[in-house]
């Protein structure tokens, strides 16, 4: 059971009562005339007829209310791919599988490259960049919603919630950020949230107390969900990280598009529990360490793009701001975790604010070392610019690739 407390700039909605699914869904049937609704599901195609993907495939099989479901299938080859496509074959919505990996999209994105458009390195944020072009291409929907495909925990009521203020004709909503609690087995999870990207928020807000953006940052209860809905007049303008800084860089791209007054987050589960990272000490460069140095470098970007002056003497400062407020945030999850009965390894948790201490640094040192490193992936409205039949394009070879 959630609380009802309203702070920051953003609109935030809870799950006070547990509304039954099936009232939320009633309600949505008859929002979807107006603003239909696709979803874009991202997917290595190793998660196919996992526990986790099992359960989403069962539950989407009874969602009635969707347009269109989007698959981007990573890492498959041919064999794989129509495995893949034999495996959600079972969903009664229109289904499009984009085998990202297939002949037909790779000479897509190299002639994209060969006109001076990067297009990324493999990995999520590639993956739900070409599925945002196809649902821009197809042009059916008004909404686009995304959630991940390892969710252990996941039942149809997490995307009603996530789409319910985008459609509601009172709500002037067009991004939605979930938020949830990441407790499971006994433990509390979301280190990197917790640990990581709420401290150095806070940290860098002491060092630039009158930036809105960091307000704005600081609201968000959960940033690295990777559950949100889009309104489609929002995903042509854009501009999506390639790196672990997904999450960050699009809470990024919605300061930069929209007012704050279009922005909201919304409690999608009591338990939500997906697969963790691995905390690898003597591997900075990898896992939880890489995805803090990528998450930090996203946030530095951002600030420097606002205007802010991040000197190299900066970053000393900046580390040991974040280190003290780690810390202190420590103190409260290991009394939090007390009081609630949930074991909390102290001195684990501990090593694991010292490797993201590491990280800032080396992401301050990248940031300084390489100013013109090109992290974000342009924007579909300039894609189309470049080549104005790209969709027409995209469409065939989707087409083609799942007819054959």
């Amino acid at each position: 059971m959630s609380d009802f407390f309203q702070n920051g700039p953003i609109a935030t909605f809870h799950n006070l009562t547990n509304r039954p699914v099936e009232s939320l869904e009633g309600e949505i049937r008859e929002l979807v005339g107006r603003r239909p609704v696709a979803l874009v599901l991202p997917s290595l195609f190793e998660e196919i007829g996992t526990p986790a993907l099992d359960k989403i495939v069962a539950e989407l099989s009874n969602v009635d209310y969707l347009t269109k479901i989007v698959i981007g299938l990573d890492r498959a080859n041919e064999a794989e791919f129509q495995q893949a496509r034999e495996y959600f074959a079972r969903l009664p919505q229109r289904t499009w599988i984009l085998w990202n990996d297939g002949p037909r999209l790779s000479n897509l994105r190299e002639e994209l490259a060969d006109r001076g458009l990067y297009t990324g390195e493999p990995g999520k944020g590639r993956n739900v960049w070409m599925c945002y072009g196809f649902v821009l291409a197809v042009d059916e929907v008004e909404v686009v919603a995304l959630h991940d495909g390892d969710i252990l925990t996941y039942d149809r009521s997490l995307l009603a919630r996530l789409i319910y203020p985008a459609l509601h004709r009172a709500f002037p909503y067009e991004f939605t950020k979930a938020y949830f609690s990441r407790i499971g087995g006994g433990r509390l999870h979301g280190r990197v949230a917790r640990l990581f990207v709420t401290p150095l928020i806070r940290a860098l807000r002491m060092l630039f107390p009158t930036s809105k953006y960091l307000e704005y940052m600081d609201a968000f209860r959960y940033p690295l969900a990777g559950e949100m809905s889009i309104g489609m007049g929002t995903l042509s303008t854009l501009r999506i990280p390639s790196d672990w800084g997904l999450e960050i860089g699009l809470l990024t791209e919605m300061y930069r598009n929209l007012s704050v007054k279009q922005i909201c987050q919304v409690d999608i589960s009591d338990n939500y529990e997906h697969k963790h990272k691995p905390l690898d000490l003597s591997q900075r460069s990898s896992g939880l360490g890489r995805m803090a140095e990528e998450i930090a470098k996203s946030l530095f970007r951002s600030l420097a793009a606002i205007g802010y002056d991040l000197q190299p003497a900066r970053f000393q400062t900046i580390r040991a701001t974040y280190y003290r407020q780690a810390l202190e945030m420590l103190e409260r999850y290991e009394r939090d975790a007390s009081m609630n009965g949930l074991a909390l390894d102290l001195h684990m948790e501990e090593q694991a604010i010292e490797l993201f201490t590491d990280a800032i640094m080396d992401a301050g040192e990248r940031f300084i070392r390489n100013p013109r490193e090109r992290a974000l992936i342009p924007s579909w409205r300039r894609v189309r610019s470049a080549v104005p039949d790209i969709y027409e394009r995209f469409r065939e070879a989707v087409e083609l690739d799942n007819a054959d």
